[in-house]
């Protein structure tokens, strides 16, 4: 007998999923998974997003869902493949409510191919798609009709009454790529939303920052929703590049944006079963009464600023890293710069090549990755020209990369990382004889998981690391600012550094601080921690949560969301995230399972 093709394999097992749920034969189901298999549900299965990590957790989510969710019609899509004993087959599904797209793998265990991952998402609610290909709107109206507005004179109007005489369903606080690309999606679905922000122009959020700023990320990992970067977009893209584009995808895709808006406080109305939030603009304060309230602030909180003895005595310019102006107004003067990961460097690199004399104060070991190493290492089988050639695109990519569980994530980037050691170990060898503290993560699983665990402790290379390496960039590591002088720092070794200007490369605190200021520190504690997994490495306190705290999904706080993440996280999760708001909104059962429990509050 000859082995089953990947194909064959794949459809068999969807076939009897498909056939034991259609019966409600729960045992079939659970006894079609391995003994170790994760199932991560992005909405369709879940009103939620989260992940079963047992054949156990598998059973507990389908007793208590099933009969609702009624799935059927599960199809491979596109041709199952297999690699190291492994069959992977992409597939779509039907629920009573939507349609879905899911990833699989199986393992042979002996008496068949197991489920060992599963990822199911939701693409579209029955009876509310996009309006796109074949639904697409037909914008002109042909014929003569009296009165007719044009559609200039309708987005006036729209503008004019929006948020006064006519209230949003869903307001969106933060209008930088996480509420932009949010905006798009609701828009598509019909959504009257408003994004409000503070800077005045779109885009704003990367201008205003250090003039050397520029993705770390690669191009083919950052395209907005619909709408692509060009092909001859860089491959690292500057801020003011990225700002303009920001700006522009506003006006393309008809975003209802307020800049130059102060949001100064939000309240559940009960009685209306509407948020009240008060923001001020052009002058005026405001009261926008949405029925949905997402917060979309960024990765982060406000800026950390430590308290160090003799700050008030200092004589020079002392600020944040997100308030840093560039090399310009620090010529002929001695910068110090408290920090070691992405700003520091940067802003290290920016004053060195503007000949400023420069030292960076390390306080911890971080985590080095070459920018080339990463992108072919780490990136390049999902996000690269190469990856566009063999058939895989931002969306599949996306699909991919969320369909490994966080549970088991570190495992696929080990090797990648100590591949990176040996690659680069000329570099690492010279940092490290520097004096520069390296580190690969608490379990060596490098950057990626660094940025979900915390959020931070990390450098990807584009340059910087050389120039720390050979002295370039002075380096005093090992040490903290014990105190600040009038024109000197002193270190906790004794020793005294001079300064004129003293740069807090210090990151930011957590995002939920946002909401103890815009709504109340019960309610920031009620929605608890935002962000890290529960690893229990540093900085990431357990239990393990199986999925980012808080993000893009229901909170404890009923009708207030968190959006945000780099621009990747902005443009993937936004989906899921609207998906559950136009439900809402539609007035759909939207009944969340295994809703995160809070661990942590700030």
């Amino acid at each position: 007998m000859t082995d089953p093709t990947p194909n064959t394999q794949a459809q068999a097992w969807l076939s009897a999923f498909d056939g034991a749920l259609a019966r409600r034969d729960i045992d079939a189901a659970v006894a079609l998974f391995g003994a170790e298999c994760f199932w991560r549900d992005l909405v369709s299965f879940t009103w939620n997003i989260c992940t079963q990590e047992s054949p156990d957790q598998v059973r507990a989510m389908l007793q208590a869902r099933l009969d609702d969710v009624a799935p059927s019609n599960w199809q491979l899509d596109g041709d199952a493949s297999t690699t190291d004993g492994i069959t992977e087959a992409w597939f779509t599904f039907e629920t009573r409510l939507s349609r879905g797209k899911g990833l699989l793998r199986l393992k042979d265990e002996g008496a068949g191919a197991k489920a060992w991952t599963l990822l199911t998402t939701m693409v579209e609610l029955k009876g509310f798609e996009e309006k796109k290909g074949e639904r697409r709107i037909a914008g002109a109206e042909h014929g003569v009709h009296k009165g007719r507005k044009s559609w200039g004179e309708r987005r006036a109007e729209e503008a004019a009454t929006l948020g006064y005489t006519v209230q949003p369903d869903v307001v969106v606080i933060g209008g930088g790529q996480g509420g932009i690309a949010l905006g798009a999606r609701l828009g598509r679905l019909g959504v009257s939303t408003l994004i409000v922000e503070k800077n005045a122009r779109a885009g704003d959020s990367w201008r205003n920052r250090y003039k050397s700023l520029c993705l770390h990320d690669p191009v083919w990992y950052d395209h907005l929703p619909y709408l692509n970067f060009p092909d001859d977009w860089p491959v690292f893209a500057p801020k003011d590049k990225i700002g303009d584009w920001l700006e522009a995808y506003t006006k393309i895709m008809a975003l209802n944006y307020w800049g130059a808006t102060v949001a100064k406080n939000c309240h559940y109305d009960e009685a209306a079963q509407r948020w009240a939030v008060t923001v001020e603009r052009e002058g005026k304060t405001v009261v926008l009464r949405p029925k949905e309230l997402v917060i979309a602030l960024g990765v982060s909180g406000y800026a950390n600023v430590p308290k160090i003895p003799g700050a008030d005595s200092f004589l020079g310019d002392q600020h944040h890293s997100s308030q840093h102006p560039g090399p310009d107004a620090c010529q002929g003067k001695k910068v110090v710069v408290l920090g070691s990961n992405n700003s520091a460097h940067d802003i290290c690199a920016a004053l060195w090549e503007g000949g400023v004399d420069v030292t960076m104060v390390q306080r911890s070991s971080t985590h080095i990755a070459p920018s080339a190493a990463l992108m072919e290492l780490a990136l390049g089988g999902l996000y690269s020209e190469q990856a566009l050639k063999a058939g895989i695109d931002h969306h599949k990519g996306d699909l991919i990369f969320a369909s490994v569980p966080y549970k088991i994530m570190h495992s696929f980037h080990i090797p990648v990382y100590e591949e990176m050691k040996r690659r680069e170990a000329d570099l690492y060898g010279r940092l490290e004889k520097a004096g520069f503290m390296l580190d690969f993560g608490a379990d060596g699983s490098g950057l990626f998981m660094k940025y979900l665990r915390r959020g931070s402790g990390y450098y990807i290379d584009v340059g910087a690391s050389e120039l720390v390496a050979n002295g370039s960039i002075k380096l005093r590591s090992r040490v903290n600012i014990e105190r600040i002088n009038p024109k000197s720092v002193t270190l906790t070794d004794g020793s005294e550094l001079p300064a004129d200007v003293l740069v807090y490369a210090t990151g930011f605190g957590s995002m939920n601080n946002w909401l103890a200021d815009l709504i109340s520190p019960e309610v920031a504690d009620q929605v608890g921690k935002v962000w890290g997994l529960g690893s229990d490495t540093p900085k990431d306190p357990g239990p393990w949560e199986g999925e980012l705290r808080n993000m893009w999904k229901p909170t404890q706080v009923p009708h207030l969301w968190i959006h945000g993440g780099n621009l990747h996280q902005s443009r993937h999760y936004s989906q899921f995230l609207s998906l559950q708001l136009k439900a809402r909104l539609a007035g759909l059962p939207t009944p969340v399972y295994d809703q995160a429990a809070v661990h942590h509050t700030r």
